[in-house]
């Protein structure tokens, strides 16, 4: 009974296919001429495959320009970031003089007691 069942089921759906390409209303025009039948239908699929074929090379092509578009595009981006950065920091250092004076100062100071402190232990080592 499973067999007839299986059987009968591909025997539908293969008849439901085949009365799906039925090619008794599909015409197809190469020029001026029309081509009918099954033969016609045929083409129709022959060139409709071939036009999402080459749609399908055309879309990957472009997938990969972009790519490298965009990848050549992100390099110019991080480039322009660090010549904008370095822009900034060369416009700010003249208005950063006054923070730095004080810091120069407190960084002569500790520089200059570790060195004392370097010399008294290496005198105290002798």
């Amino acid at each position: 009974m499973k067999k007839l069942l299986a059987v009968t089921l591909i025997v539908l759906l293969s008849i439901a296919a085949l009365n799906a390409i039925d090619a008794h209303d599909w015409y197809f025009h190469i020029d001026d001429d029309e081509v009918g039948g099954p033969f016609g239908a045929l083409l129709g699929m022959f060139f409709a495959g071939g036009g999402i074929l080459l749609a399908t090379l055309i879309v990957a092509a472009v997938g990969i320009f972009l790519c490298f578009l965009f990848a050549g595009l992100g390099v110019l981006v991080v480039v322009a970031l660090a010549l904008a950065s370095l822009l900034v920091a060369a416009l700010l250092a003249p208005l950063l003089l006054p923070v730095l004076i004080p810091l120069g100062i407190l960084w002569y100071i500790v520089r200059r007691n570790r060195a004392k402190r370097v010399e008294a232990l290496k005198a105290a080592a002798v």
